[in-house]
């Protein structure tokens, strides 16, 4: 067991997660990665405390999440220990905006001890702004990224997809299969979960599936292979006007620790 202190310095014991020698970030056994939004230490610690793998560390929720301060990520990085994704994202919507200041906002928060990142940008006719991917992306080399739901907004996901195909660093796309959430994108979801078993082109990076999700929307996508999950609101008691609730990330991690049933 261990001892995590959050911002208020409460102490939560919380069991180590068993890593697989060898294995990157998140290779604990096989269960799936359940990653959680926080936009506190206290936030960081629940969701710790309940059994995320990783967490996303955002502020301003109202503007979809934008880059938390290097404080803030400092406080989160001392409270706990797990795998830490920044957003890189500095107004509301998917355009870049100033990069040159996202680029030194980025090498801030790398020097702070930052590892992994959360970005995605889209021009104006919708398609995938590749120049500023490379600006901000080239200002924490080595680091792993994740590309966020801007793939959902995007003109042609497909197009998208095949522009970063072999892109260092991205190892995941954060999407609900359609900018209206997974209810409605869960026919895309499925198709490129095939797409990503079979190895297709574009489809390296893992799905991690988020926006909108719902503990009913569980089966079938485990059913369909998909092994990453992304929340927020939905570990929180009233939504985004409460903090991370523990019990409800337990409650998640329970359902993907049960054996995937076929639908």
């Amino acid at each position: 067991m261990r001892r995590v202190r959050g911002s208020h310095e409460r102490i939560v014991a919380i069991p180590a997660r068993p890593q697989v020698p060898g294995c990157g970030t998140l290779c604990y056994m096989s269960r799936p990665i359940f990653e959680v939004i926080a936009v506190s230490a206290d936030d960081a610690v629940a969701a710790q405390a309940g059994g995320a793998d990783r967490l996303e560390l955002v502020t301003d929720m109202a503007a979809d999440g934008l880059t938390p301060p290097r404080e803030l990520f400092a406080r989160i990085r001392a409270a706990v220990d797990l795998p830490l994704r920044v957003m890189l994202r500095l107004q509301d919507g998917f355009a870049a905006g100033d990069t040159d200041r996202l680029c030194a906002t980025a090498e801030e928060l790398r020097a702070e001890g930052a590892e992994e990142f959360v970005l995605g940008f889209l021009g104006p006719d919708g398609g995938l702004d590749l120049d500023s991917v490379r600006a901000v992306t080239g200002a924490v080399p080595g680091c792993r990224w994740t590309f966020h739901r801007a793939i959902d907004h995007s003109a042609d996901r497909d197009w998208l997809r095949s522009q970063l195909e072999g892109y260092p660093g991205l190892d995941t796309f954060l999407t609900a299969g359609s900018a209206r959430g997974v209810d409605d994108g869960l026919a895309t979801l499925l198709a490129e979960a095939a797409a990503s078993d079979s190895g297709a082109p574009g489809h390296e990076p893992r799905l991690l599936v988020g926006g909108g999700l719902r503990l009913d929307h569980l089966p079938v996508l485990r059913a369909a292979g998909i092994d990453a999950f992304h929340v927020g609101g939905a570990v929180r008691q009233g939504g985004w006007s409460g903090a991370v609730d523990p019990a409800l990330v337990r409650e998640w991690r329970s359902l993907l620790d049960a054996p995937a049933v076929p639908v």
